[in-house]
């Protein structure tokens, strides 16, 4: 959500903002709604006063014996006006927090300009790709030939984009889950949590997913939502909550199950675990002071960094550009491991720095230390990180001629000291 004051008295730098997201103008049309919201709420005032003040007369003049008729008839008019000007204030206020809220986060100053993902910047690769002595296979073929990765049988039960993991490969699904929550929490202090998987409106509206994309989302027959990531569960945590300085920041990491309908995305990876309705993911989230923001936003790309380099995956970090940015993000670091069976990088974190837009949304604040006054923390999100995307990397990566597969040695103690699996 944007700060209506800050368009008002800086609406050139709104629209400049804009248009380096790709998007017309908008301050004049919020300005409009805003200045006859103001001026509905000024009339609305006025009113009461005058109401207020009439009925006053009315007693002094029954007191003393004058005549009340006319400040009566025009408190009558009055309290039949009122009604409708409160409505009026109440719809226009609505409308422009639809106007608002329909609207992404400003990026700061330092993120590249561009129109889609062709306009990112690497900012840094590590590892090296690996030579074979033979063809390497996508995950999907390694899994298949195996029996323990069943599209099939899912399809059966679910319908496209679903998984069936048996043996070895639902083993290696719960040690990632392990392994990638051990480091964020023994490493890097953030608090382990369980939170719920449904969700209601105003926690999906909070973090950027409603109104924009519903589409992208499941729904219950009870009005409830499934999350798309557990972001959405850990930032909700300080809605409508104002905390103490001294609390920040708060780190929260949770492994969970994401729901995302994947719309828009018919004929984009339909084999394989690439992109499903439904997978794994450890989710990082930190509560921050305004000022320690792109402190943290670093730490936290460092934190899912560091999974790769104890796997020894070869991947890329990138700085998203203004036009392949999310939503609710202001700046964005991707994380994009090298998969040899596509013979390409692929994201497998996104790490975002929010600034004060979901603070905003949510009603998230905190007291400075010796103020009365209150501000809007700060929040961040990053993917610490997609599990099924990380068993994808270590299948395509550490596949051997004979079709096994190598098990990294940070993973093998998770994995009850296997080094292979696949034979």
């Amino acid at each position: 959500m944007h700060d209506i004051a800050f368009i008002r008295t800086n609406p050139d730098a709104f629209d400049s903002a804009l248009k380096k997201r790709g998007l017309a103008p908008l301050s004049a049309a919020i300005l409009a709604v805003d200045t006859d919201r103001r001026a509905c709420i000024v009339e609305t005032e006025t009113a009461q006063s005058r109401r207020n003040e009439a009925s006053k007369l009315i007693g002094e003049a029954k007191r003393t014996g004058g005549n009340a008729d006319a400040l009566m008839a025009e408190v009558a008019e009055l309290k039949e006006r009122l009604p409708a000007l409160q409505e009026k204030e109440k719809a226009l206020q609505h409308q422009l927090d639809e106007m608002l809220s329909a609207i992404p986060n400003l990026p700061v100053e330092e993120v590249p300009l561009g129109e889609d993902e062709t306009g990112n910047v690497q900012i840094r690769q590590i590892g090296t790709v690996r030579n074979y002595a033979f063809t390497p296979k996508e995950h999907f073929a390694l899994g298949e030939a195996w029996g323990t990765m069943d599209f099939e049988r899912a399809a059966k039960l679910s319908g496209s984009r679903f998984v069936v993991l048996h043996g070895q490969l639902a083993r290696l699904e719960r040690a990632l889950g392990n392994f990638m929550l051990d480091i964020h929490t023994t490493e890097f202090g953030y608090n382990e949590t369980t939170v719920p998987l449904l969700v209601r409106d105003d926690a999906m509206y909070g973090t950027g997913q409603l109104p924009k994309f519903k589409d992208d989302l499941f729904q219950t027959t009870d009005g409830r939502w499934l999350i798309p990531t557990a972001e959405v569960s850990l930032t909700n945590l300080v809605a409508d909550s104002i905390l103490d300085e001294e609390a920040l920041p708060l780190r929260f990491t949770a492994w969970s199950q994401c729901f995302r309908s994947e719309a828009g995305s018919a004929g984009r990876d339909t084999r394989g675990m690439i992109r499903q309705h439904q997978f794994p993911k450890v989710e990082l989230v930190s509560i921050t002071h305004p000022e320690k923001s792109d402190e943290e936003h670093e730490r936290m790309t460092e934190a899912a960094e560091t999974v790769l380099k104890r796997l020894e995956l070869t991947y890329r970090t990138m700085v998203l550009c203004t036009g392949d940015m999310g939503f609710s993000s202001r700046k964005t670091y991707d994380i994009e491991v090298w998969l040899p069976g596509q013979g390409a990088y692929r994201e497998i974190s996104s790490c975002s720095n929010c600034g004060d837009f979901q603070a905003r949304r949510m009603k998230a604040r905190f007291r400075p230390q010796g103020e009365k006054s209150t501000r809007f923390v700060h929040t961040l999100n990053g993917s610490g990180m997609a599990i099924g995307r990380a068993m994808v990397a270590i299948l395509e990566n550490y596949q051997q001629e004979d079709g096994s597969v190598a098990i990294p040695a940070a993973l093998q103690p998770y994995m009850g000291g296997l080094k292979v699996i696949g034979r």
